[in-house]
């Protein structure tokens, strides 16, 4: 148990907390201007030491700043080069300027809340997120360490995320952009038709394809990281086989020709071919002269090749096996409105089955 005792000061008569904490160390804690105040801390103490949860008051006078860094390194570990570029970005631009000399034990759960207001009066949902997500995980891992109590930060409230409506493009309208798109034509139809991300296909190989079988293996993903590209494995970190139509073959057979079977199928077979700019690259010239909405992006062609698919009467486990999605459920949770024509199947086989029996009934 531990005791109070009285000091004077210049100020006046103050208090001390002398206590141990559960591993037997002594220490103190001192300023109280009344006994009682002493008092009601010091059972603060012991109660928290009997239900295991006591915390070092000297374990969060550490600051945000000197606990980030290895949350920051859990993440790289844990994440893949280009999506762990923008946590990086975040923390410097957005949470550092603003809590990185803060100690854990400072931050309110109000101040939290203000920083979000303010930050989305300035930046998108998606960096507010982000930003948010950084410092509610560096006060998770505190708060699992014993130096906080309580997550703060958790329980405010967060700027909704509003998801960009997907550009599907018609048969017709993917001909015309591969028509406008020069030397990358048979790379823009692979996109819009078999789904894969530019990233997968720009690691694709010449000993990747399968022109018998009309199938491409997907197991290498090549993203430009600041100004490095980035090799590694497809975004789900498996490899997948996905089909593509016959009227690819020869294109794709093009493609290949004069280059061994490790080099590069786009591009010079040496070097990744990187995603166009989007201010004035070959995608944007394209986009112009074919006449295809303007909003159009590459990753759209993946959207058209699941709305392609769909309307060609694939059904969600095919789509989700050609994407190389989790689960079925998250291919229904994106394209789910694609299937809405089965809707109409299933009612009018229901009309046609009741007017059956009701003919039958009749008679």
């Amino acid at each position: 148990m531990g005791s109070v005792t009285a000091y004077d000061t210049a100020a006046g008569r103050r208090y001390r907390v002398r206590y141990r904490t559960p591993d037997h160390r002594q220490t103190d804690k001192r300023g109280f201007t009344s006994k009682r105040e002493a008092e009601l801390f010091l059972a603060s103490v012991e109660v928290s030491k009997a239900t295991g949860e006591f915390i070092e008051a000297a374990a969060a006078r550490v600051t945000v700043g000197e606990r980030a860094p290895a949350w920051l390194r859990g993440r790289e570990t844990a994440l893949k080069p280009s999506a762990y570029r923008p946590l990086e970005i975040t923390w410097r631009l957005h949470v550092a300027p603003r809590w990185e000399a803060v100690r854990l034990a400072d931050i309110s759960h109000s101040d939290v809340q203000q920083w979000v207001a303010e930050l989305s009066q300035e930046r998108s949902a998606s960096v507010v997120l982000r930003a948010y997500g950084i410092l509610a995980g560096v006060l998770d891992v505190a708060m699992k360490d014993r130096r906080i109590p309580r997550n703060v930060a958790r329980g405010v409230v967060l700027p909704r995320k509003t998801k960009k409506a997907h550009v599907y493009l018609t048969h017709e309208q993917v001909g015309a952009l591969a028509s406008e798109a020069g030397q990358y034509a048979t790379l823009v139809r692979v996109l819009a038709y078999t789904g894969i991300r530019w990233g997968e296909a720009s690691g694709l190989r010449v000993k990747h394809l399968d022109l018998l079988r009309r199938r491409l293996q997907v197991d290498e993903n090549a993203v430009k990281v600041g100004s490095e590209v980035i090799v590694g494995t497809p975004k789900s970190h498996r490899v997948r086989s996905v089909p593509f139509p016959q009227f690819l073959a020869t294109d794709l057979a093009r493609q290949c020709e004069g280059k061994t079977r490790e080099q590069l199928v786009f591009g010079d077979g040496h070097n990744h071919i990187i995603t166009p700019s989007w201010a004035d690259g070959w995608f944007v010239y394209a986009k112009a002269r074919s006449g295809v909405p303007a909003e159009l992006t590459i990753h759209d062609l993946r959207h058209t090749a699941a709305s392609l698919a769909i309307a060609a009467g694939a059904n969600v486990k095919a789509v989700q096996r050609m994407l190389g999605h989790a689960s079925a459920a998250m291919t229904l949770d994106v394209y789910g409105h694609l299937f809405d024509d089965d809707l109409d199947a299933v009612s009018a086989a229901l009309d046609h089955a009741v007017r059956a029996a009701a003919a039958r009934v009749a008679t």
